[in-house]
């Protein structure tokens, strides 16, 4: 359609607002809802996605074959049609790895249920680790700490084994493998230097 272009740039360009600048509005937004104090504001926004999980989908679903649709058209389906059967089941590494990340940002997230979340018995696993500390910064009862962080642990550890191979398939894809060479900080040592060049040009 007309305009995709000029959408999917405005849509990049989001990933570029440090999440401080929506803070703020978003709170607003939340307190109008009557949603403070209510799992609702950590809930709702991962549903709607995120700028580089589309951008993730859109360059995958941009490597399937063009005779694929052609295919699934000659057999009668609509865009729903190719959507929903050729589309999406091809996009399954892309989904699991988009629920894994997701779900790792949302469980492990402190700075929204700190905003949004005002009582006690509401507070997340991120917020009851943060009460270990006492007013001078100190840790009291590390064993405890300890033995609580390894149970944050256990669903995110659980998470990936079961969608590990779908991760793995995606992370080793050429995308994955451009996006985590071409992102490497410079100066590199150099034979982080090396490798990165062989890479490219075996791509």
């Amino acid at each position: 359609f007309r305009g995709r272009g000029l959408l999917f740039a405005v849509m990049l360009g989001t990933m570029m607002l440090p999440p401080q600048v929506t803070m703020i509005p978003m709170f607003l937004v939340f307190r109008e809802l009557g949603w403070v104090d209510t799992i609702l504001p950590l809930v709702v926004p991962a549903f709607f996605g995120n700028a580089f999980f589309i951008f993730m989908f859109r360059q995958f679903m941009a490597q399937v074959p063009e005779a694929l649709v052609e295919a699934a058209r000659l057999d009668g389906c609509a865009h729903l049609g190719v959507w929903w059967r050729v589309m999406l089941p091809m996009c399954r590494p892309v989904i699991a790895i988009t629920a894994v990340f997701t779900f790792i940002f949302v469980w492990n997230d402190f700075l929204g249920p700190l905003i949004y979340l005002h009582s006690e018995e509401k507070a997340t696993l991120a917020i009851a680790l943060n009460s270990f500390r006492n007013q001078y910064g100190g840790l009291e009862d590390v064993q405890y700490l300890m033995a609580l962080s390894l149970i944050t642990m256990i669903p995110c550890i659980l998470l990936f084994l079961v969608d590990q191979s779908d991760v793995s398939r995606l992370l080793l894809d050429r995308l994955g493998v451009l996006l985590l060479i071409c992102h490497l900080p410079n100066p590199l040592p150099p034979l982080v230097s090396i490798t990165r060049v062989v890479i490219l040009k075996k791509l």
